[in-house]
């Protein structure tokens, strides 16, 4: 059986890390710790504007958050160096297993999309920097319904724009809080846990399946 396949992307397809190489460049040994602030508070101001109604693209939560995270580590960045990251946002690398598992799923079958909290235009950007825009038969992006996940407006919005049925769609997602979400519409998930040491958020519901890798879900889906 072929499935409806959603992936997100941030953190899941795309190593957010990977910005931390030209932050030590320019911040040193403070590097790591702003690195992971900025994703989490790029999330949380994601979280804050779809609970208030007050939605902005997800580009500026990025670089709202990094403004944050000058004042929180005080450090001074100037204008260009803060363009130029926020530049290399959008030609993150991909994690070592993706390229392989989109082929093979691709190859079983499966209807490939790219979901994001991202704009289509970044998220076109990312993929075809990644080398990797041929393996998705669609983009869809929160942007259409001003909103973000985890609401589920966003989720129904993936259903109506693809044409998939809530029974035969995965959505797959290294994030929790994205799971959760699309649990909580209906859908079927899959939990990347690429990191044994990541706990999955200990509410009422848990993943359809947990993969170390998207080359892992192949034989997970012929169950």
């Amino acid at each position: 059986m072929t499935y409806s396949l959603a992936f997100d992307i941030y953190g899941t397809l795309i190593n957010t890390s990977g910005i931390q190489e030209s932050l030590e460049n320019l911040i040193g040994g403070k590097a790591k710790a702003f690195t992971d602030t900025w994703r989490s508070k790029q999330l949380e101001y994601s979280f804050r504007r779809g609970l208030m109604n007050d939605y902005v693209d997800f580009s500026i939560c990025t670089k709202q958050a990094l403004d944050y995270c000058c004042l929180q580590y005080k450090v001074k960045l100037t204008a260009s160096q803060k363009q130029q990251l926020l530049w290399e946002y959008k030609e993150l690398p991909v994690f070592p297993d993706v390229i392989e598992g989109l082929q093979t799923l691709k190859s079983e079958g499966h209807k490939i999309s790219a979901f994001s909290n991202g704009t289509k235009k970044d998220i076109h950007s990312l993929l075809y920097y990644a080398d990797i825009i041929h393996l998705f038969d669609n983009i869809v992006s929160v942007e259409d319904v001003q909103s973000f996940k985890p609401d589920p407006l966003v989720y129904e919005h993936f259903i109506k724009t693809t044409a998939s049925v809530k029974e035969n769609t995965y959505l797959i997602s290294s994030n929790s809080f994205d799971i959760l979400g699309a649990l909580n519409y209906g859908l079927k998930t899959v939990w990347i846990q690429r990191n044994e040491e990541n706990s999955f958020d200990p509410w009422e519901k848990a993943p359809s399946y947990t993969a170390n890798s998207i080359s892992n879900i192949v034989d997970l889906l012929k169950d």
